[in-house]
């Protein structure tokens, strides 16, 4: 057994991002056939709501003026700072817009956040303190009792949550790339394994547990006098990001980050049969809904497989026909918060997308007249989901997902047992393997994969290293530790639309390691563009409440999980699986002992073997859709 001390690790990959928060894009403008405000607006700030347990919620109000004196409320709840919205910059400022077409806008600091009371618990209370923000705002003499809810991101997230507790007043709600913190070993855990460089980021700037407040026995008034000049943040140091996902222990990455408390240490060591979890608001298949949905996603966001879950979900478990009847999704082929910013010229990454144009906003408006006004403005006559199709490169209605004519075919793993690399041996087809050698490759955490593109959030890792979207995978593709199995050349196209499940029977000389596997689109030029990726950690093939380790040369099946993608492999395209065991800094590095991982500096070197023979057929499920 090999076992060696952690040696930092050199960057393998450079990459440079525009670092901003989802809801904080400028220099946009809005569609030029979306209306101009029918009103002047009152901005007025910081109102503080009382909780069902006293804590006190901050609160900003925007008044349409000149109106009438009862409208319906638009709620967004954030841990991003309430005083972002009140920027007129904002790429479609949802406060300024939504007020200026006659609704009243509540834009809320979340518990424990800037300057809302209480302490903040990651993906915990926000079911709870949206409903109780919901009945207040309703019970308001300037409410008609009508509540929506739109924002994306975290923002989206507690539209889901409170929507499990089905509060009547709920009109209707507008999430947008969300779904990742809503199923249990969610909230950037994928596949048991850790997404590491969202994570670190995300939980290092917004997940601190302690604000500056005001001193106890402080007026609301005199508070909501001061409040505008203050902004009670957690003022975090420039730091280099890459030392620290390159560290160990896991455990220790936010205090070397110079981090303020947070629920980090739980996040990354408690198992998923921990009562820990019972503390957060994620969704559980049996919860019920009763409220219209508009689901917004792209398909190079990591949300998109829960995304398109809830869609069906919250129609299976409706309590109304008014619920079921009414989920309704939008599929873009952008990344994460950016469904909005499509235009003639949509990249994502580097893949030209051509003009992917939608009418994200005017639906937006249309919707909420409809739900909280009556309108009777055909909104929900619109097709159930709408998808854009990568590679035809258009919008397609449909009504069910997955799509009713999908025929879900296998694609085997082939080769003479040296699929190393792009310029190894590897094939895939949809012929059944008979007796083949299988394919072996070392895996040493010490140079993992580096990730290249992807559905990462590069917003949430909060380093110019990280880019997300489609990239010409070919780098990755040549190293030895990668196992490349290719299509032949399509002669005819063909469209992939659905969820992605790779069945892969390998074993490892480790107790335990993880294997990670990506489906890629190959051009007829031999630029390898990313579709999706996933990964699991092999403890978990049985369950992420069960662990289970391997056994030297004992052969097991995996299941991974590849989330989803609309695709058209176009005639001279190729269709390729890549198969490795990291994908770093995304997720976490296993480090093969068989240990917790999380507290751990050492590390074992494993031997992998992917399998495919008549005995262990590993393929890939493909969701085929006819021509």
């Amino acid at each position: 057994m090999k076992v060696a001390r952690w040696i930092p690790l050199k960057s393998l990959v450079f990459v440079t991002a525009a670092l901003q928060l989802p809801t904080s894009l400028s220099g946009q403008s809005l569609p030029a056939n979306l209306p101009g405000p029918k009103y002047s607006v009152r901005l007025e700030k910081s109102v503080m709501v009382p909780m069902r347990d006293g804590v006190k919620l901050s609160t900003d109000l925007y008044f349409p003026e000149g109106t009438a004196k009862q409208l319906p409320v638009i709620l967004l709840r954030t841990p991003y700072n309430k005083k972002h919205w009140r920027s007129r910059d904002l790429l479609f400022a949802p406060t300024w817009f939504f007020a200026g077409q006659g609704y009243i806008v509540v834009v809320q600091d979340v518990r424990g956040k800037f300057e809302s009371e209480g302490e903040y618990v990651f993906a915990g209370g926000d079911a709870k303190d949206g409903y109780d923000t919901t009945e207040w705002a309703a019970k308001q003499p300037w409410s008609t009792g009508k509540v929506g809810g739109y924002g994306c991101s975290y923002l989206g997230e507690v539209q889901y949550q409170q929507a499990a507790l089905r509060n009547p007043n709920l009109a209707a709600i507008v999430p947008q790339s969300a779904g990742p913190m809503q199923y249990r070993a969610g909230g950037g855990i994928t596949g048991g394994v850790l997404e590491l460089a969202t994570m670190v980021g995300w939980v290092r700037s917004n997940g601190s547990k302690y604000y500056y407040r005001p001193p106890s026995g402080t007026s609301v008034e005199r508070f909501r006098a001061n409040a505008d000049n203050y902004n009670p943040d957690y003022l975090l140091p420039e730091i280099d990001y890459r030392k620290i996902w390159e560290s160990l222990p896991v455990i220790d990455m936010l205090r070397k980050a110079g981090a303020p408390p947070t629920d980090w240490d739980d996040l990354v060591s408690r198992d998923f049969s921990d009562s820990w979890w019972n503390k957060t608001d994620f969704i559980r298949t049996t919860d019920h809904f009763d409220v219209p949905a508009l689901h917004i996603n792209s398909w190079n966001d990591f949300g998109i497989g829960e995304t398109l879950k809830l869609f069906n979900q919250m129609r299976t478990n409706a309590d109304s026909a008014r619920g079921r009847e009414n989920q309704f999704a939008i599929i873009s082929p952008t990344t994460h918060c950016l469904s909005e910013t499509l235009t003639e010229h949509t990249f994502v990454g580097a893949r030209d997308m051509g003009d992917a144009r939608f009418d994200h906003f005017g639906i937006y408006l249309r919707w909420f007249d409809h739900w909280l006004k009556g309108a009777d403005n055909g909104v929900t006559k619109m097709p159930k989901l709408q998808i854009f199709v990568m590679g035809k490169n258009q919008w397609r209605a449909e009504n069910e997902w997955p799509l009713a004519r999908t025929r879900f075919t296998n694609y085997y793993l082939h080769s003479d047992g040296h699929a190393n690399s792009r310029f190894g041996t590897g094939v895939l087809t949809d012929g059944a393997p008979g007796g083949e050698a299988s394919d072996g490759y070392t895996y040493d955490p010490r140079v993992p994969v580096p990730t290249t593109g992807g559905a990462i959030c590069v917003a949430c890792a909060k380093s110019s290293e990280i880019v997300d979207g489609a990239l010409d995978q070919s780098p990755v593709e040549s190293r030895h530790d990668v196992l490349v199995y290719t299509s032949p050349t399509l002669a005819e196209g063909l469209e992939v639309t659905g969820p992605i499940e790779l069945v892969l029977y390998v074993s490892s000389s480790a107790k335990d390691t993880d294997f990670v596997a990506k489906l890629v689109d190959v051009y007829p030029d031999g630029t390898a563009y990313n579709l999706q990726e996933g990964i699991l950690r092999a403890r978990y093939r049985e369950g992420f409440e069960k662990k289970v380790w391997m056994k030297p040369a004992e052969v097991v099946e995996l299941r991974i999980n590849l989330n989803a993608t609309s695709n058209f492999f176009a005639p001279n395209h190729r269709i390729r699986l890549e198969v490795s065991s990291s994908s770093f800094p995304r997720f976490e590095r296993n480090l093969n002992t068989g240990g917790n991982n999380y507290d751990e500096t050492r590390w074992v070197v494993a031997e992998n073997v992917v399998h495919h023979s008549a005995q262990h057929p590993s393929h890939l499920v493909l969701p085929i859709v006819p021509n």
